[in-house]
Formats: structure tokens, sequence, C-alpha cells
């Protein structure tokens, strides 16, 4: 195990422990929702409603622009020097919200241009709240500065009240406007309660940013929204282009297994979003130290991802009849092939996220990146026409299984410069 100072192994303990909580309400949360939506809303307009999703969070990646490393990271090497914060944080603020409008502007021309999104317009200007939800919420900073307990008790409220709403309003196959509004309206309430309270209780200061501080965040983001794009194009983008070029039907079983994994994965990266902004500040300070608890760190994370994995395999049938009804076993062959994304993505976590960002390999790791979004686009065209949703599982745990081997085989080539 880690040996950390008493004081260090604490707080990682309690913010790996508040991410946690965070995650469930992320995750958990709304999943235990979709077997009463799929059977409310039918597997057509579920898949529907999630195609809708997955086309709103290409504008939530350009919102976050790549803060949720960058910021954070600045955020930790000063959360002692509240003045420092309040410069950061109003200059990150302001720049998502400029990133917003004018991501709005762009989404509203694609929505009204194609018939396959104006059909359906009013779904897409409803899941738009999100974005704006997500613009107002600052898990960056509470991250940065450690503290994600707070925030973890506020998202647990929002999102009862989300689930409550779910149940209580949603009632037959045409609430898909319901669903969508619920959720939105959700993201708004949790990003207005989190900036008051950084206002008002944690003594950061309202400020206009200079245009230095401006320039300033959006270089340091650069590379890491380049990255988080390109992530996007293999993420998200399975989704949406599951839905251009099958349907909504294999949308609505494949969405239903990937839920059930990126809640898995989002307990799992806990430990990455705990870990980083810790190491940050070691490799800032020993970078022999930092390297010799990545090391011990990786045996942990990595060997628990590797068993839990091997479970997930092997009790796939039960988990998706349990989670999503008899009416999606044809999910049970995506969620197999799935349960060992979250274990390759933890080991190129720790190779890109916890390495070369902190070495500042900036460039190097959005290559890696952009090039397995164009390998992930690729694989799509070829195996979903034949493969339908198996096509999009596989083609996610290729790109990830690739992303993974090039950053470690970099990280060894260049051990030598560490």
């Amino acid at each position: 195990m880690f040996k950390l100072k008493g004081e260090t192994k604490s707080k990682l303990i309690k913010n790996f422990s508040a991410l946690t909580v965070l995650q469930i309400s992320n995750y958990l949360f709304p999943l235990i929702t979709v077997p009463y939506l799929v059977r409310v809303l039918g597997v057509e307009n579920y898949g529907l409603a999630n195609f809708v999703i997955a086309f709103t969070a290409y504008f939530i990646t350009f919102s976050d622009y790549g803060f949720n490393l960058s910021a954070t990271r600045e955020a930790a090497l000063n959360k002692n020097n509240n003045k420092e914060l309040s410069v950061i944080f109003n200059s990150v603020l302001f720049i998502k919200l400029i990133l917003f409008v004018s991501g709005f502007l762009f989404f509203s021309i694609i929505v009204f241009s194609f018939e396959l999104f104006s059909k359906n317009y009013i779904l897409y200007i409803i899941a738009f709240g999100s974005v704006l939800g997500n613009v107002l919420f600052p898990s960056w900073f509470f991250q940065g500065i450690e503290r994600m307990n707070l925030i973890s008790v506020f998202s647990i409220i929002v999102k009862i009240l989300f689930v409550s709403s779910i149940f209580l309003f949603v009632k037959s196959v045409n609430d898909v406007d319901l669903y969508l509004i619920i959720n939105s309206v959700s993201s708004l309430i949790l990003g207005l309660i989190t900036i008051f309270y950084v206002y008002t209780k944690l003594n950061i200061k309202f400020l206009i940013p200079s245009k230095n501080n401006l320039l300033y965040q959006l270089k340091e983001g650069y590379h890491i929204f380049l990255s988080t794009l390109s992530i996007n194009l293999y993420t998200t983008s399975n989704t949406f282009l599951l839905g251009l070029l099958t349907g909504n039907q294999a949308v609505g079983i494949f969405s239903g297994a990937n839920k059930i994994r990126e809640a898995y994965q989002g307990l799992l990266g806990n430990f990455g979003r705990t870990f980083y902004p810790h190491i940050s500040e070691q490799f800032k300070e020993n970078r022999s130290k930092a390297f010799s608890q990545i090391k011990k760190y990786s045996v942990i994370v990595v060997g628990l991802s590797i068993v839990s994995g091997l479970l997930l395999f092997i009790f796939a049938p039960q988990i998706i009849r349990i989670v999503l009804g008899p009416d999606f076993s044809e999910a049970v062959s995506v969620f197999q092939i799935l349960a060992f994304v979250p274990a390759i993505i933890m080991i190129s976590n720790i190779a890109g996220i916890q390495i070369m960002l902190n070495l500042d390999y900036k460039k190097e790791f959005n290559r890696i990146i952009f090039s397995a979004a164009l390998l992930n686009i690729i694989l799509m065209f070829v195996l979903v026409p034949s493969l339908s949703y198996n096509g999009a599982a596989l083609s996610i745990l290729i790109t990830e299984i690739f992303v993974s081997t090039v950053m470690v085989m970099f990280i060894f080539k260049k051990r030598a410069a560490f």
C-alpha cells in the first residue's frame, strides 16, 4: 500500500470516498431508472433519448475545453492561495460561458439544417440545458482543492430528485421530452447550487478576469481539450454513429449495456481522479517519489480492475437480466465485450493522465488520442454495418487496447529521460 503521511493519506481517502459517492449519484442513480424507462418509453424511444443525449455530449466536451484536467491541476497547485484561486475560478468560468454561447449557435445551425435533427428539434433544445448545467458545475475546482465531499452532498440530493421525478412524471411512450427536461433541470439545479456555494462559502471573489489570465487558461487547456475531444470521438460518438448507421433500436440495446459499464468504470475512475491532484504535486516536488507512488498505485488499481472485469464477464447474463430485464437479452454480448474496457482504461489513465500529462508530454498524448479517434471511426464504419451494437462495442474495446498499448510503449521508450 502507499506509504503516505497521515494527513495526506486521510485527505486522499476522504476525497476518494467523496468521488465515489459523486460517481454513484452520476451513474448508479440514473441506472435505477433504466429498467423503468425502457419499459415505459420502449427500446426505440429510449434509444432516441440516448441519441439526443449523445449528440449534446459533444457540446459538453466543447465547453469543458480540457479544464477538468488543466484547471484541476492549477487549482491543486494554488489551493492555499485564495487570491489566485479566485483568478483561476473566474477565468475558467468566463471561458466556459463563452464556449457555451458559441456552441449553442453552432448547435442550432446543425439542428435546424438537417431533417434527422429538425424533426425532433424540441428534444435537442431541451437536452442542451444540460450543457449549461455542466458549465456551471465546477467539479474541477473542488477536485483541485481536494474538497469533493462538499459537492457530493449536493449531487446526491439533486440526483434523488432526478430519480424521483422520472418515476413521478414519465408515464408513457410519448414522454421522451419529460425525461430530457428532468435531466436538464437537475443538471442546472446542481450547477447553480455549487456556483452559489463557491462564491458565498469558499471565499472566492467574483472578478472580471484579465486577457492574460484568459489566454493562459486557454493555452494550458488546449492540448487536453484536443485529446478530450478525440476521446469523445470513441466514447459518445459510438452511440451517435450507431444511431446514424443503424437506428434507435440498436442504440437502445447498446446504451443499456454501456450504461452499466459506465457506472462501473466511473467508480474505478475515482482512483485516478483522486490520485491526480496529489501526484501532480509530487511530480513538482520530487519526481522519483512520484514514480514510486505510481508503481504501487498501478499494482492496486489495475489488479482490482482486472479481477472485477472478469467477474462482470462471467456474470453478464445475470447482471443484464437483473438491471435491464429479459427484453435486453441481446445486450449480454455487448456487455461481455465491454467488461474489460474499464481495466484497459485504467492502464491508459496511469500512463497518459498520471505520467504523460504531469511530465508535460501533452502533444504526444494528444497525438495518441487523435490516432485512436480516427481508428475508432474507421472501425465503426467497418464493424457496425455487419455486427450492429456488437460492432460498436468491439470498436471501443479495440480502440482502448490501442491507446493503452501505445501509451505504455511511449513511457518505456522515454523512461531514460525521466
